[in-house]
């Protein structure tokens, strides 16, 4: 760990791990755990329900009129073009966002970005014109480059490597559950269409700008900061406490002590081709997710026929089921110990239903493989960053893995938005099989590298070479 001021953190020694144990009966550490889930996951949970809400509410803007008022069309492709240009600044500033969250802190660094992003989520609600709106997206996606990075990294400080993915799907499910009832948010929204002279859609935005503003000055005082950090945080953890967090990760996986930053070093992670095999599987991934979440209502509303009320509220149980299923598949994983098989399960759902809704005429399937594949994109999120953390040591290695992560969801993004053209209306046959595709590729790559970690882990029994330079550390399967 860096040695901190005298006005920095608390200087905490190695700590013996037995004896920072033995130091809490079990009792009190089952209490210490479900205070810093309260505090941590939740708190997260909900900036990222927000960080969610304020990325893909075009979706129900575009039903409730934006793209008629804003002159978006086929010819200018202005939907898809305000769509992509945000993940063009959010891919660019993650890899150094994670590197300014580390030396900041995150309590700081995220209660201040999501305020920021609230302010520019108002601003679009004011937007004149299409290009003015893409413009504001291109700041907030800068703005949210740090946030889910942030979330996953300062996640996988705190928890064991088997105790993570159910902490990363309660994260991802507080926040994928409650934006699911986005559509039923932004259909009440709509209805003050009028009220001040504004449409209804630009409330959707002014609104939720509002919320998110509020959450961010909030979530200040809620949030924490990194273990040897977290007694500084507003009642929250005393010194032992820490300490006792500080063994429990220093016996799982002997990285919570940060070596000093160099820049060529920090880039030298990445030359572990594991590192983008993640990244590649998050691109997928999100290239599904994306496109669920800005195109879903259109696709209810124009392909299948519904109306616009029932277009925005249909959009939540696909959510609701996606959450009870990753956590379930979470707590299971966790205590099984096992990553790839669940991504591949999880692909392999996801391109039924994506064919389901893709090559039926029938609105009842259509509408079930709607469920499979939302709930197969959002699972896999959750399980793949737990995946990339338990096979990950060092500070700045996490961080920077985190960035790639991330950056490869964010490139899925731009796929997402832009193989869902205008011109393919009202069934989006080309941007369905793209996502088909997507997930046959997942499956392939999550077999090739569960076979190389499992050469790597036979090697390290047999008294070879260690994995990430530690005796005895194992890859996660």
């Amino acid at each position: 760990m860096e040695r901190p001021s005298q006005d920095g953190p608390m200087d905490l020694e190695k700590p013996n791990a037995h004896h920072e144990e033995t130091a809490f009966t079990p009792q009190q550490r089952r209490r210490l755990i479900r205070r810093i889930d309260a505090r941590l996951v939740v708190t997260l949970g909900c900036l990222y329900c927000i960080s969610l809400l304020d990325r893909t509410n075009l979706g129900a803007a575009s039903v409730a009129g934006m793209q008629q008022d804003l002159d978006m069309n086929a010819s200018n492709n202005g939907y898809s073009i305000t769509s992509l240009v945000f993940f063009i600044t959010y891919t660019i500033f993650q890899i150094p966002a994670t590197v300014v969250i580390r030396k900041v802190g995150p309590r700081l660094f995220l209660a201040s970005i999501v305020l920021l992003w609230g302010v520019i989520v108002i601003a679009i609600g004011f937007s004149p014109n299409w290009p003015t709106m893409a413009g504001m997206r291109v700041i907030l996606g800068a703005l949210e480059a740090g946030f889910y990075p942030g979330c996953v990294y300062l996640l996988s400080t705190w928890y064991p490597r088997y105790e993570l993915q159910k902490r990363t799907a309660a994260f991802y499910l507080i926040g994928s559950t409650a934006s699911g009832f986005g559509g039923i948010l932004a259909y009440g929204l709509m209805q003050m269409d009028g009220v001040a002279g504004r449409a209804g859609w630009q409330w959707i935005f002014i609104i939720e700008g509002i919320l998110t503003c509020i959450l961010g000055i909030g979530s200040y005082l809620i949030l924490v900061d990194f273990p040897e950090q977290s007694p500084q945080s507003w009642h929250f953890l005393t010194e032992p406490e820490a300490a006792y967090i500080i063994s429990t990760i220093e016996a799982d996986r002997a990285d919570v002590y940060v070596e000093e930053f160099s820049i060529r070093s920090y880039l030298r992670n990445g030359t572990d081709s594991k590192v983008w095999a993640y990244a590649v599987l998050y691109m997928l991934t999100t290239a599904n997710t994306y496109s669920i979440a800005y195109f879903l209502p259109i696709i209810l509303q124009e392909s299948m026929g519904f109306s616009v009320a029932k277009a925005q509220c249909l959009v939540a149980p696909p959510y609701v089921a996606a959450a009870l299923v990753m956590f379930v598949q979470a707590v299971y994983a966790d205590r099984w110990r096992v990553r790839g098989p669940v991504v591949a399960g999880n692909a392999a759902m996801g391109l039924l239903g994506l064919g389901l809704l893709g090559y039926l005429k029938d609105p009842a399937p259509r509408y079930f493989g709607v469920f499979l594949a939302t709930i197969a994109g959002n699972s896999n999120c959750p399980a793949l960053v737990s995946w990339q953390s338990n096979n990950i040591r060092g500070q700045w290695k996490r961080a920077l893995t985190s960035a790639t992560l991330i950056g490869g969801g964010s490139i899925g993004g731009i796929l997402g938005t832009t193989v869902f053209r205008a011109q393919d209306a009202p069934d989006y046959r080309p941007g369905l099989l793209t996502t088909m595709l997507a997930n046959a590729l997942i499956i392939l790559i999550v077999v090739a590298m569960s076979v190389k970690f499992h050469c790597a882990n036979r090697r390290v029994d047999a008294g070879g070479k260690p994995i990430e330079g530690l005796e005895g550390f194992k890859y996660t399967l």
